[in-house]
């Protein structure tokens, strides 16, 4: 029986055209003209004045923190069910993250918690949309503005994704995204930052490169990151990219099948299909189980690889990591929500390249699991 895993990506349009294209002419390093072509097209996409390609969505994340001048004693308002990137880029900066629990159904933020957790020392609400399902966002635009806060919104997983018609990493002073093979657009690696400010466009582009300054190259009068992208990757994202459209309508068959197949198994709460304000593009197709399953995600997940089934656990909370505990972050903080999807949810095979078969052949295994003694 051969495995499936749990994403498998397609790379048959102009990939390999574009990429010969890189090789032919000699440009494969960041000097490349893909990686503006990628940044421009990108940003036009997602209806911002101005993209910043990076090596990865992580570092995206850093970029976006220093960028907006949050530092040493500011609080950054955020998930707790989110990836770490999220946390270690507040972190990193000297400033201290503070979590918010997530909504029960659709995994994202509960913004109704944000406004208790504003102090004086707030200076942004950080953003993540989750899953497939972007968050609320008018009730965040408007606690921004009333308490003069940044918002840095983490767009990563929602490529094609809108929030009331308006594309998500349009929103706020910042939006980040993530080009890993898991996503609708990919690079391999890669990230980009997109913004209308100019001004925190340019410092974007000098922070993701060590603060070279353009009559005095290597005089520096601070310190960046060498996060620069490739001629190679941008190349693979603009390929990408000509066919978000078809892949988001992919991944929204996909996700419309495992509901079908998944939707009379006793012991599971599937993803929201929509919300008022946006319908789910699926990045990945979670499941929970619900509390009268006698196991947990884990136990499920060592199950369903018995039968060749690639999984992944959810988000792990960030007021439960070690390394956060360690630095005496989150003392005391207590979200439930959060806590128990991250034990009892999981992740089942969804990539671009699955097949129907496939499809077919997981649901009928989530099943058998969940029947067995």
């Amino acid at each position: 029986m051969k495995p499936i895993p749990v994403n498998e990506i397609l790379l048959d349009g102009n990939e390999k055209k574009y990429l010969l294209e890189c090789i032919e002419t000699g440009w494969i390093s960041s000097e490349g003209p893909f990686v503006k072509q990628f940044e421009e097209q990108f940003a036009t996409r997602v209806g911002r004045r101005y993209g910043i390609a990076v090596s990865n969505g992580s570092v995206a994340l850093d970029t976006a923190v220093v960028a907006l001048g949050i530092g040493a004693g500011d609080e950054v308002i955020l998930p707790t069910f989110t990836i770490i990137s999220c946390a270690a880029a507040i972190v990193r900066a000297g400033a201290i993250p503070v979590v918010v629990d997530c909504e029960p159904h659709n995994w994202n933020m509960n913004v109704s918690q944000i406004e208790d957790k504003i102090t004086s020392k707030t200076k942004a609400i950080m953003v993540v949309h989750i899953y497939g399902l972007p968050v609320d966002m008018a009730p965040v635009i408007a606690l921004a503005e009333k308490y003069g806060l940044q918002i840095i919104e983490d767009a990563a997983e929602m490529h094609g994704q809108t929030y009331k018609s308006l594309p998500c990493g349009s929103f706020g002073a910042i939006s980040t995204f993530s080009f890993y093979p898991n996503k609708h657009v990919t690079t391999g690696e890669g990230g980009m930052l997109v913004t209308d400010d100019e001004k925190l466009a340019n410092r974007c582009r000098s922070l993701r490169n060590l603060c070279f300054q353009p009559q005095k190259r290597f005089v520096h009068e601070e310190l960046g990151w060498n996060f620069r992208i490739t001629n190679l990757q941008a190349a693979l994202g603009v390929a990408q990219l000509e066919r978000l459209e078809e892949f988001v309508a992919r991944k929204r068959y996909i996700g419309q099948r495992y509901t079908e197949l998944l939707g009379d198994i006793p012991g599971l709460e599937l993803p929201v299909p929509k919300t008022d304000y946006a319908q789910n593009i699926y990045w990945v197709y979670g499941v929970v189980l619900k509390d009268e399953v006698p196991f947990d995600a884990t136990e499920a997940m060592q199950r369903l690889a018995q039968y060749k089934i690639g999984t992944r656990p959810f988000f792990w909370c960030m007021h439960e990591q070690p390394v956060f505990q360690k630095m005496g972050l989150f003392d005391n903080v207590s979200c439930p929500i959060a806590e128990r999807i991250a034990r009892r949810g999981f992740y089942i095979p969804s990539g671009m390249a699955i097949t129907s078969e496939q499809i077919e052949r997981v649901a009928a295994a989530l099943g058998e699991i969940l029947h067995e003694e």
